[in-house]
């Protein structure tokens, strides 16, 4: 089975639209998303429209939390609670209402898919957690893959059963082996934080063993000239690139 892994659109229209037509030409067997369709980005209701229109399966995201939960939103700095303001005024009820619904983990195809940390933490960093917790993690976690997004970087953390070894992930395939237990983040489509506008997802192989990086090129210039257009704080237009 081919599985396609995207996460963090952040309401970039324009790049998600790039990446589904390239998941469209990979042919792959089904697609999951890793939260945050919102935040940062200047078409919010777009993005979820079409993740809904698609019936793309996907979890609760940090943003997506900010907006409807009060707690959440105390946990953002400034700017984004900003972003996350103006991006309230840009989506409807039922948008909303649909993120209330939203679960924040899914088992699906033997594997695990979180926007944060697994087990299922919704708002904690990948860099925020010690190699000795890590080891805890793995060893409680059921399935041998996890897919996470949230930092915007590319990683993978893996895991034989004692030491736990954490590496950049780069553009192209990379085998991963079958005694291994592994957490991936997959990195950001909408505003990727690596020095690379390109967005950013994955498609992994389940028979193969094989993970391919995708590096999927869109007009950057275009989405950061509606951020700067709708009021967001200009970071969020430069880090596009």
């Amino acid at each position: 089975m081919k599985l396609a892994v995207i996460s963090d659109i952040h309401g970039n229209l324009e790049a998600f639209k790039q990446v589904l037509a390239d998941i469209d030409r990979s042919g792959v067997d089904d697609l999951i998303c890793l939260g945050d369709h919102v935040g940062y980005g200047p078409e919010p209701e777009k993005v979820v429209r079409r993740i809904r229109e698609l019936n793309i399966r996907n979890v609760i995201g940090n943003h997506e939390l900010g907006l409807i939960d009060k707690e959440a939103w105390d946990f953002f700095n400034p700017l984004a609670q900003k972003s996350l303001s103006i991006t309230r005024k840009l989506i409807s009820s039922g948008t909303l209402g649909y993120f209330k619904d939203l679960e924040p983990y899914l088992t699906l195809h033997h594997c695990r898919f979180v926007h944060g940390c697994p087990p299922d933490d919704i708002m904690t960093y990948l860099f925020e957690v010690s190699n000795f917790q890590l080891q805890g993690i793995f060893q409680a976690m059921r399935e041998r893959l996890c897919f996470v997004g949230h930092t915007h970087l590319l990683k993978v953390i893996q895991f034989d059963g004692v030491k736990v070894v954490q590496r950049p992930l780069k553009q192209g395939t990379l085998a991963l082996q079958e005694d291994m237990k592994y957490i991936i983040n997959i990195g950001s489509v909408g505003q990727p934080r690596d020095g690379d506008s390109r967005a950013k997802y994955v498609i992994m192989d389940t028979d193969s063993q094989l993970l391919d990086v995708r590096f999927v090129p869109y007009d950057a210039s275009a989405t950061a000239a509606k951020i700067i257009e709708l009021g967001f704080p200009d970071i969020f237009a430069k880090r596009l690139f």
